[in-house]
């Protein structure tokens, strides 16, 4: 294969792969793609071939295993054709062969050589400059020994030298030392994998396994077979989004919130928002967001727990008419499943919200959900720390919440990310005269002073109240306080900031 620059890139027609190998392939080497059935490793060759096909290239894929008739289908629940792809069938092949009897010769070793012969008169007539091999399995079959198999790789590699061509060889993983002999030959290897968890959707997943002299994007990378082909999210690596973000102050709009706050969160920031359901977390997260609609921002929100609906009807039940900016395109609401999408397309949702909406305050809710849409649960802590570094270089406020287990009393969480989060928000429920009430105070703010005191606070049609601090209370946050003061202040409708 003739030298070229290690700049000079090919697309594989897939934007994630691309982004992964910081532009693309080094043109005219032989490259690997290996992965269990329904993996996507067709479909992935058939994009890379489309691509060649766009820009003007001569493109041919070697079905080994397939039929055209089959090919063309896995086209068509695509919403393609195979126009502008030659396709050649080891079926003909098979018809090339010469008839007479073999008496000399084992007739697997005999039938892999005049195959091969075809395949590559097949590769001369055609001239492309992007050729795939559907599969390696069929010859390794007809190899016999692992020794052979080698070889035979090696005849393909360096036929392909000097005739400007890009190949990518499809083939199974397998679980013995035979997939070894590929991997060396092979300039590049690509890995397809797919698990099943216990309940929902599959996930799938890649990486590159190597590719010689290029700096790439190494670890697991989700993705998903969609019409349309492979939608490959590269795994986030917030060091490569630095930024000059300054840390201004982002009021709430609630005065009573933002006294106790020390005067607001500041962007740039994150803010863990903790405690019991129906506490009244959710609401504080969209306050902020509808705290910046007001100041003509943008606000994203990704909701695991209920649906667009049910949040729009609660919100206007408490004052917030989130609905308008919600159809005017200020504010983004996305409902999440987390049995059906993987953490890698979230983080891409995440970063489409920042980068293209321009959204200035971004809230997760919850992280119970969010934490199920993780395939292990120790994976969850370093995943949330590069989220929120990308997001704090990016001047962005991010919210989480959090549902804490219990009611009153003893509260537990299903994971400390309390450490990662620059400010903690607590909402507690107290007891007091027969009645449930509600406090909220901050037990953390990195980056400025906060008030160390308890308020109460509450739900109201009008909006959300916080009051004054519980200054005649003791032992609030344990859900049964005693009252030391004279008189009884309660938060009413209207009281409050």
């Amino acid at each position: 294969m003739a030298a070229r620059e290690t700049s000079l890139r090919i697309s594989t027609g897939i934007a994630g792969l691309d982004d992964l190998l910081h532009g693309g392939l080094p043109p005219e080497r032989l490259y690997l793609a290996q992965g269990h059935p329904g993996t996507g490793k067709t479909t992935l060759a058939l994009q890379f071939l489309f691509e060649g096909a766009r820009r003007g290239e001569r493109v041919l894929f070697i079905a080994l295993s397939e039929t055209r008739d089959e090919l063309a289908t896995v086209a068509h629940s695509h919403g393609w054709t195979l126009e502008g792809i030659e396709v050649f069938e080891l079926s003909t092949a098979q018809q090339n062969r010469p008839g007479e009897q073999n008496t000399l010769f084992l007739p697997s070793e005999v039938e892999l050589n005049e195959i091969t012969q075809v395949l590559l008169a097949e590769v001369d007539r055609v001239k492309p400059a992007r050729v795939v091999i559907d599969s390696l399995s069929e010859l390794r079959l007809l190899s016999q020994s692992p020794l052979r198999f080698r070889r035979q790789i090696l005849a393909l590699k360096q036929h392909f030298i000097g005739r400007s061509c890009t190949v990518l060889l499809l083939d199974d993983i397998l679980s013995n030392t035979e997939e070894a002999q590929a991997h060396t030959v092979a300039h590049g290897v690509i890995e397809l994998e797919q698990n099943a968890p216990e309940y929902g959707a599959e996930r799938r997943r890649m990486r590159l396994v190597k590719v010689r002299g290029v700096k790439f994007r190494g670890g697991w990378h989700d993705y998903e077979i969609d019409r349309g082909g492979l939608r490959i999210f590269p795994r986030l690596v917030a060091s490569e989004h630095k930024g000059d973000a300054k840390h201004t102050p982002f009021p709430s709009g609630l005065p009573g919130l933002d006294k106790l706050l020390g005067g607001g969160i500041d962007r740039g920031t994150s803010m863990l928002i903790m405690g019991p359901a129906g506490a009244g977390k959710s609401s504080i997260s969209q306050q902020f967001a509808a705290a910046a609609l007001d100041r003509g921002e943008r606000a994203a929100i990704f909701m695991f727990d209920e649906t667009v609906e049910t949040m729009m009807t609660r919100s206007a039940g408490i004052g917030m008419n989130l609905r308008g900016a919600v159809e005017a395109g200020r504010l983004l609401v996305r409902q999440i499943d987390p049995a059906a999408m993987a953490p890698g397309e979230f983080t891409n949702l995440v970063r489409d919200a920042v980068e293209n909406q321009h959204a200035r305050v971004v809230i997760i809710d919850s992280l119970n959900g969010y934490l199920n849409a993780m395939p292990e649960e120790r994976f969850l802590t370093i995943h949330m720390h590069e989220l929120l570094t990308y997001l704090s270089q990016k001047g962005v406020l991010s919210i989480l919440v959090m549902a804490q287990h219990g009611l009153m009393g003893r509260m537990e969480s299903p994971l400390d990310v309390s450490y990662l989060s620059d400010s903690v928000l607590l909402l507690r429920y107290f007891e007091s005269q027969g009645s449930i009430r509600q406090a909220i105070s901050v037990m953390k703010k990195r980056t400025g002073a906060h008030e160390r005191t308890i308020r109460e606070f509450a739900i109201t049609p009008e909006g959300l109240r916080v009051g004054e601090p519980l200054v005649d209370f003791h032992a609030v946050l344990t859900g049964v306080p005693t009252y030391t003061g004279k008189e009884m202040p309660m938060l009413r409708e209207g009281d409050g900031g």
